[in-house]
């Protein structure tokens, strides 16, 4: 929950919700900074210590804040649909000239017009594409291909099984699950528990109401594997795609232009 003793509107208010939003996301994935820090390695290789980012359902802009605090020349453009969660985001970044958020939805034909810049030397997203169906994905990324400058990259970290491997998916699932029971247990929220504490905020409580009407409950897609998602960057138009970063659900794939 955010710190309710921190004012409404200030720096200290966005940033109890930045950080609730991260505890919860933690809750799922505990090797989250993980992935975050290969993702900036391999921009830094790629594209520079200042990159131009494209932050794709930017959330809260948890890569963003990530970006900025590694690279502080870089600049950073996020975009997505749901309004409680970019709510949080301008709050957080209010100010920062290096930062601009623009509300659009991914599954719109025409949501690249709303962008503010022609192309980026990175465009990034974590645990956010998994709700789009494989269909509805291939579209996405051959949208996202001329985004992406020559020798720019684009990277998806979220979760990728392999089904060739169900009884080592299986024992992960179980594995991790009793870890997050442990955390659930010492107060950590999931999930619906941090959108009842968000819906609970007046700051923030019509947003939310807002985003159940555009999204509904949350639903997954067909989450297909890593060397799916590199093959669909390779038809897409990138040069060369792979995963860079693998743990036993989650992967890391890579497309450089």
């Amino acid at each position: 929950m955010a710190d309710t003793t921190a004012v409404t509107g200030t720096s200290a208010y966005w940033q109890a919700w930045q950080d609730s939003w991260d505890r919860q996301q933690e809750w799922y994935m505990p090797d989250r900074e993980e992935r975050f820090r290969v993702m900036l390695d391999m921009v830094e290789a790629l594209a520079g210590p200042a990159p131009r980012v494209l932050d794709l359902a930017c959330g809260t802009g948890s890569i963003t804040d990530r970006v900025l605090k590694r690279f502080p020349e870089a600049t950073s453009t996020g975009v997505d649909l749901d309004p409680a969660l970019l709510a949080i985001a301008r709050g957080h970044f209010a100010g920062d000239d290096r930062v601009s958020f623009v509300t659009a939805d991914l599954k719109d034909p025409e949501w690249r017009a709303a962008l503010p810049h022609g192309t980026y030397d990175a465009v990034l997203t974590a645990t956010a594409l998994h709700w789009l169906h494989s269909k509805d994905l291939s579209v996405l990324y051959g949208q996202l291909a001329p985004l992406v400058s020559p020798g720019g990259v684009f990277m998806n970290a979220d979760h990728m099984p392999d089904p060739a491997t169900p009884r080592i998916n299986a024992a992960e699932h179980a594995h991790r699950h009793a870890g997050m029971d442990r955390a659930k247990a010492s107060g950590v929220p999931d999930w619906r528990e941090w959108w009842a504490q968000a819906a609970a905020d007046p700051v923030l409580a019509d947003a939310v109401a807002q985003r159940f009407e555009i999204y509904g409950e949350h639903a997954d897609g067909d989450t297909p594997s890593e060397a799916w998602h590199a093959r669909a960057l390779l038809d897409a138009g990138f040069a060369e795609a792979r995963t860079v970063w693998r743990s036993p659900s989650d992967a890391l794939v890579l497309g450089l232009k």
